[in-house]
């Protein structure tokens, strides 16, 4: 018995290891699907958060972000890496970032969950991976920045990299359900812009597939295959929940009924091409579409 439990112990810590920095929701949603590849070590700033971790088979590492003195834990402990942190709440730099590529390790893996910000309105035009970003907000300044700073680290220190654009998330815990019961208002179709979204559990799994099949340096829309309005989709959850559908204003109207940021959400329209997930990481979408997941849903 003594032999096998120390023959298993070894197996366990023969495995690569695995880093998750920011492993909140869509973290937790990745552990089960890499623990068994992987000895896996997740970064949170929360001590509370400890025995969540562990029971989903983790490793908890506490390290602040927001401090860089706790930082040096993290030098040199896993050769690959899911960056899901968010930069600060303000600047035009991600700050975070800048700090992470000063204790990353060479020739290592890593996998940066960036957003579909980056390229602005685009006057709901359809389009794939080699548009060039063209960002209108701070938010979206921050997170080219930190894929501009991803990549020179990438290519100094010898490292594969791969940056997925990421709409919307949504999922059972994650939908519009509060804005629905306020009858927040949305846009008239008229004015209304196109969006796009991604299932949570569908992004754990395209972060999963490009830990092991991304292209080096390539970019990867993680999105599904909806093609819908903000609107449309307010609609389709207020029906699925039997709640009422939102009212309609006028762009002109909508400015004093929702807060700045809710309406540089509601200015930039776009459409993303998610051919590469499915050709080059083989992403097969258990939910192609917002319809298709809320049928899903209890």
């Amino acid at each position: 018995m003594e032999n096998s439990i120390s023959k298993h112990s070894e197996r366990r810590l023969d495995k690569p290891r695995l880093l998750i920095i920011g492993c909140g929701d869509v973290g937790m949603r990745l552990l089960p699907l890499l623990k068994g590849r992987f000895r896996i070590y997740a970064v949170t700033s929360q001590e509370a958060r400890r025995t969540q971790l562990r029971a989903a088979g983790a490793i908890p590492v506490v390290a602040d972000l927001e401090q860089p003195h706790t930082l040096a834990r993290l030098a040199h402990l896993a050769k690959t890496i899911v960056h899901l942190a968010p930069p600060q709440s303000f600047g035009l730099t991600d700050r975070r970032t800048r700090r992470l590529t000063a204790i990353l390790p060479e020739g290592a893996t890593l996998v940066y969950v960036s957003t579909t910000g980056v390229y602005g309105d685009c006057g709901g035009q359809r389009f794939d991976e080699t548009r060039r970003t063209h960002p209108q907000n701070e938010r979206a300044i921050r997170r080219v920045d930190a894929e501009n700073v991803l990549r020179a680290w990438a290519r100094r220190s010898h490292a594969r990299l791969a940056i997925l654009r990421v709409p919307g998330i949504y999922a059972a815990n994650r939908l519009p359900i509060e804005r629905l019961q306020k009858a927040t208002p949305a846009l008239l179709p008229d004015d209304d812009v196109y969006t796009n979204h991604i299932h949570a559990d569908d992004l754990a799994r395209i972060i999963a597939a490009s830990i092991f099949r991304a292209r080096h340096g390539r970019i990867y829309h993680a999105v599904d295959d909806s093609d819908m309005k903000m609107g449309d989709y307010f609609d389709a959850v207020a029906d699925a929940f039997e709640l009422p559908r939102p009212p309609r204003l006028p762009r002109s109207a909508l400015r004093q009924a929702v807060s700045p940021m809710m309406l540089s959400f509601m200015s930039e329209s776009r459409r993303l091409e998610n051919g590469r997930i499915k050709t080059e990481l083989g992403v097969r979408l258990q939910y192609p579409d917002i319809h298709t997941a809320l049928r899903c849903m209890p």
